[in-house]
């Protein structure tokens, strides 16, 4: 009896506690002056979390009547990949989430969204969102004010030209290996699309941030000496994992009483350690014999950490240089946006491209005309490879790793301006989240076919319809509303690996559509359309998996490589 009275108590203060800040939180939003959706749950509440990760089915309660479900609509992770735009055609371009916690303010307003990333100080990153990528140090992607502009300023030079074009040779190496053994496999044809092009972009960024080259079946996907688990194995467990980061001290998760599940991945915490601290090493053994090789990420961050040593033991305190753990910190961050974010965009548009064969022809034109007029080099050929390009874009249009960017208001009020021209005043700590999804795919600026994937749409001599084949060369891209495509953010915290991102795959399509074709393999009784259809079954059935967007079956139809 005593326990029931206990858990009914427990309950009934809860439920008391959760409608007296929903009335208050309520107040507070019909100040703001913006369409409000309330809810019984916060977005980042563990105890939601856990329950709709392991029911799904309690999001259907979004089907009740009378507008009682909108709330189930917009509290899941990645709710806004499934959801697009609608949402906000139905309840406007901003709206407010009224949960117990706080108030939070969505936004698929282009004008507002560009506003939020250009004022860095005035909206910064929430540290409860991003907390669990200083696992092994603070880095670039967590700090703000003087910490985010030591970090920059530190890491962002390595991103030059001389980089890219390390980065374009060696990715355009790994995928000559990668599509060589992919068409070996003839008509059978490979389901290892996505775990290959994270192997190649694993690879690119060892070569061009570390100084570390690989062929494409050795190297991060080979256990070293010394360790138990690869590279690639340590890393994606840990990315895989980043969630529970934030509930789990990474010195606790290989205690013997835990599941053996958090025992693996205190060992790949261990190891992916261990693999940085020899990298590092590797780095400053380098540097003391003065060997001369292209700069590269590691080697900026050592030279920041060197001078933060100097400091240290002249008496001085430093602000200019790097501990060791913020450069693993930022060695981690790099590997998160430099090799899973990349290595899904490249995934997602090959399996789009075997969908869409006309889009290969039309990509594989301006290749064979740039291959004509230009040499095989970086410089000769990425800029006019803008078809390449447009595919790289409309597929992070569509299928880009982030689907929202969170921020939150400072310490003071402040005032937004949306795209109707309204003052919108935001009290103090406001959370506003960029519904990155809806910008993408809001029709009044993509059109009446903004959920279908057209590169074309992206020159200005774009029909609405079938691609152009006129100008394979010399198009030029559209003009867009600022804030209405920020696959990279936006502002002063643009992400500095854009570039990188963008050289790595303009260089892997121009290598696979410039000598080989795509298609599905189909199974007994399919027709070519049942091959689409399944192709684009298995990259719209994606979700949120730790932080990026990833398909949930990625093996579920082979691609079929063909030498033209």
């Amino acid at each position: 009896m005593a326990i029931l009275l206990f858990f009914g108590t427990f309950i009934l203060a809860y439920v008391v506690w959760t409608a007296s800040s929903i009335f208050r939180n309520y107040q507070i939003a019909r100040r703001i002056g913006l369409p409000i959706i309330i809810s019984p749950v916060s977005t980042l509440n563990p105890f939601w979390i856990l329950l709709w990760r392991g029911f799904p089915a309690i999001l259907s309660l979004k089907h009740l009547p009378f507008g009682l479900g909108t709330w189930a609509r917009c509290t899941s992770m990645g709710w806004a990949f499934q959801d697009k735009h609608k949402l906000h055609d139905e309840i406007g371009p901003i709206f407010t989430l009224v949960t117990p916690a706080a108030n939070e303010l969505t936004i698929a307003d282009p004008e507002a969204a560009h506003a939020v990333l250009a004022r860095r100080k005035d909206y910064i990153k929430p540290a409860i969102m991003y907390e669990q990528l200083n696992v092994f140090g603070r880095n670039l992607n967590t700090v703000e004010g003087e910490d985010w502009q030591r970090h920059r300023r530190l890491t962002a030079p390595s991103f030059n030209e001389k980089t890219s074009s390390l980065v374009w040779e060696e990715a355009r190496r790994q995928a000559t290996s990668m599509v060589s053994l992919w068409a070996q496999k003839g008509s059978q044809g490979t389901t290892e699309v996505v775990a290959d092009t994270a192997t190649l972009a694993l690879h690119v960024l060892t070569c061009a941030g570390f100084g570390e080259t690989y062929s494409f079946n050795e190297g991060v996907s080979q256990v070293a000496k010394g360790h138990e688990m690869t590279y690639r194995d340590s890393l994606s467990l840990c990315l895989a994992n980043i969630i529970t980061f934030a509930i789990i001290p990474k010195r606790y998760l290989s205690l013997s009483f835990f599941p053996r599940k958090l025992r693996t991945l205190g060992q790949a915490v261990q190891e992916f350690q261990q693999y940085m601290e020899e990298i590092l090493a590797r780095e400053r053994n380098s540097g003391a014999k003065g060997r001369s090789e292209t700069p590269n990420l590691m080697s900026a961050l050592v030279k920041a950490s060197d001078e933060d040593s100097q400091a240290k033991e002249s008496g001085r305190h430093s602000k200019l240089g790097l501990t060791d753990e913020e450069i693993f910190g930022n060695l981690f961050a790099y590997n998160l946006a430099g090799h899973e974010t990349t290595a899904n965009t490249v995934a997602y548009a090959l399996v789009l491209l075997a969908a869409h064969p006309h889009y290969q022809d039309w990509v594989r034109e301006e290749i064979m005309q740039v291959q004509k007029t230009s040499a095989e080099e970086y410089g000769a050929s990425f800029p006019q490879l803008q078809r390449c390009l447009a595919v790289m874009y409309e597929t992070l249009r569509l299928y880009g790793s982030i689907v929202f960017i969170p921020r939150a208001a400072s310490l003071e009020s402040q005032v937004l301006v949306n795209r109707g021209g309204t003052d919108i005043v935001l009290p103090p700590s406001t959370s506003v989240n960029l519904n990155v999804q809806a910008l993408h795919t809001d029709p009044k600026t993509w059109g009446s076919d903004s959920l279908s994937w057209r590169p074309s749409r992206w020159f200005t001599d774009s029909s609405g319809g079938a691609p152009s084949m006129d100008k394979p060369t010399g198009q030029t891209f559209i003009p867009l509303p600022k804030g209405s495509f920020i696959p990279w953010a936006d502002g002063p915290r643009v992400c500095p690996g854009q570039k990188f991102a963008q050289v790595e795959f303009v260089a892997v399509l121009n290598t696979l559509l410039g000598t080989h074709r795509v298609k599905p393999v189909l199974e007994t009784g399919q027709t070519e359309e049942d091959g689409r259809k399944a192709l684009l079954g298995m990259v719209d059935d994606s979700a949120i998996f730790a932080i990026t967007l990833q398909m949930n079956q990625p093996r579920k139809v082979a691609l079929q490589w063909e030498t033209l």
